[in-house]
C-alpha cells in the first residue's frame, strides 16, 4: 500500500527539515517501489533510541549480466536531508554479508557519498544510484554455501575503510549495540527468495590460500602454528590489498583533478592570449588617434593665429560687405536701431541711480523712440523690398 505525502508529513511531525525530507522519500519510492518508509525505533551505541524514519526493501543490481535484488535498509536522521542517512544491508537468512571496501560485517555501507555528503546537492535518489553502481562492481551479499568452507572467515574488526565514515550529529554513534547480520532494530520486511542473489564464488571475506599440510585443528582440539600463521597471512595481505586500492584510488582522484586544473589552465591561458591580442589592437587603435588629434589640433592652432593676425589689422567695419546697396541699407538700419535701444536701457540706468531728473530722461526718451519707430519702420520697407521675412 503507497504512503501518501499527507501521511509522510503526520509521520514526520517531529522532524526539522520535515517538508524537504517528504520531497526526497516521494521521489525514492516513486522510482523504487519495493521502497517502503516506515517509522521505528533506532537504537544506538550509547543506549538510546530514537523514533527514526527507515526507508526497506529491495533496489536492482546488475551483476555479471544477471540483475540481483538486494536487501537494504536506510535509516534517515531527524535533521535529514542536512545529515546523511545510515545505511545497511539486510540480508536474509539464506544469505550472508560479503565484506568489502564498502561493507562491514555488520552490513553497515560506507561510501565517499556519504561522507561528502551536503545538502541539496547530495539526496537520497543519489545514494541508491550510488550504491547500485558499487554493488554492481562488488555485490554485497551472496547465498550461503551448501557445504563449509575450507579455512574459517575472519570477521572484520571495524569500518572497512574510515576515510568514508559520514558526518553525524553529536550523540549518534555509527553502529548500533549488538547488531547481527539482520538487526532487530529494522522493521520486518519480506524479501524475494534466497536463490535471487549472486552465488558464493568462495570464501566470503578472504580469498583461500594454497592448501597447507596439517591445517586446521589437531586431534586434541588445538589449532597448530601452521594454520595460525595461514590465517594472519589471508588476513594482513587482504589489509594490505584494500590499503593499496585506496592509495590507488586516491592518487587516481588526485589525478583527475591536476588533469583538469592543466585543462583549465590551458583554456585560461588561450583566453589571456586573446585578451592581450585585443588590447594591443585596441592600444594601436589608440595611438593612431592620437597622432590624427595632434595634426588636427596643430591645424586648428594655425587656423586661430591666421584669424587673430587678420582681425588685428583688418578694421570691424570692412569685415562684413553687404553684397547689394539695399542690404548694406537693410545692415545700416539694423545697427542704428540697436544703438538706440542701447541708449535707452543706459538713460534707464542713469536715472535709476540719480545721474539725471526725470524730465531730461523722458525728453531724450521720446526723441529717441520716435526716431527709433522710424528706423524700425524704413528697415521693414527694405526688407520686403528685398524679398526678405518681417522682423518684427
Amino acid at each position: 500500500m503507497a504512503v501518501s505525502e499527507s501521511q509522510l508529513k503526520k509521520l514526520l511531525s517531529k522532524y526539522k527539515y520535515r517538508d524537504l525530507t517528504v520531497h526526497e522519500i516521494t521521489s525514492v519510492i516513486t522510482t523504487y517501489k519495493d521502497l517502503k518508509p516506515a517509522m521505528d525505533g533506532y537504537v544506538f551505541n550509547d543506549g538510546t533510541s530514537r523514533e527514526l524514519m527507515s526507508l526497506t526493501g529491495t533496489i536492482p543490481v546488475t551483476y555479471k549480466g544477471n540483475t540481483y535484488n538486494i536487501p537494504i535498509c536506510l535509516w534517515l536522521l531527524d535533521t535529514h536531508p542536512f545529515n546523511p542517512p545510515i545505511c545497511f544491508v539486510k540480508p536474509t537468512s539464506s544469505m550472508t554479508i560479503k565484506t568489502g571496501k564498502h561493507v562491514d560485517a555488520n552490513g553497515k555501507v560506507y561510501l565517499p557519498y556519504l561522507h561528502e555528503w551536503k545538502h541539496p546537492q547530495s539526496e537520497l535518489l543519489g545514494l541508491i544510484q550510488v550504491m547500485i553502481v558499487v554493488f554492481g562492481e562488488e555485490p554485497p551479499v551472496f547465498s550461503r554455501p551448501s557445504h563449509p568452507a575450507p579455512y574459517p572467515s575472519y570477521q572484520a574488526t571495524g569500518p572497512p575503510n574510515p576515510s568514508y565514515m559520514p558526518s553525524r550529529p553529536a550523540g549518534i554513534t555509527p553502529y548500533p549495540p549488538g547488531h547481527t547480520a539482520n538487526p532487530g532494530g529494522y522493521p520486518g520486511y519480506s524479501y524475494p527468495p534466497g536463490g535471487q542473489y549472486p552465488p558464493s564464488t568462495g570464501p566470503p571475506h578472504y580469498s583461500s590460500q594454497p592448501p597447507v599440510t596439517a591445517a586446521g585443528p589437531t586431534r586434541d582440539g588445538t589449532i597448530n602454528e601452521e594454520t595460525i600463521r595461514a590465517s594472519l597471512i589471508s588476513a594482513v595481505s587482504d589489509k594490505l590489498r584494500w590499503r593499496m586500492k585506496e592509495e590507488m584510488d586516491r592518487a587516481q582522484a588526485e589525478l583527475n583533478a591536476l588533469k583538469r586544473t592543466e585543462e583549465d589552465l590551458k583554456k585560461g591561458h588561450q583566453k589571456l592570449e586573446e585578451m592581450v591580442t585585443r588590447l594591443d589592437q585596441e592600444v594601436a587603435d589608440v595611438d593612431k588617434n592620437i597622432e590624427l588629434l595632434k595634426k588636427k589640433d596643430e591645424e586648428l592652432t594655425a587656423a586661430l593665429e591666421k584669424m587673430e593676425n587678420q582681425s588685428e589689422q583688418s578694421d570691424i567695419d570692412e569685415v562684413i560687405i553687404p553684397t547689394a546697396p539695399l542690404y548694406k541699407q537693410i545692415l545700416n538700419l539694423y545697427a542704428e536701431e540697436n544703438a538706440i535701444e542701447d541708449t535707452i536701457f543706459y538713460l534707464g540706468e542713469a536715472l535709476r541711480r540719480g545721474v539725471i531728473d526725470l524730465e531730461v530722461f523722458l525728453k531724450h526718451v521720446r526723441l529717441l523712440s520716435r526716431k527709433q519707430f522710424q528706423l524700425r519702420a524704413l528697415m521693414q520697407k527694405a526688407r520686403k523690398t528685398a524679398g526678405l521675412s518681417d522682423l518684427y
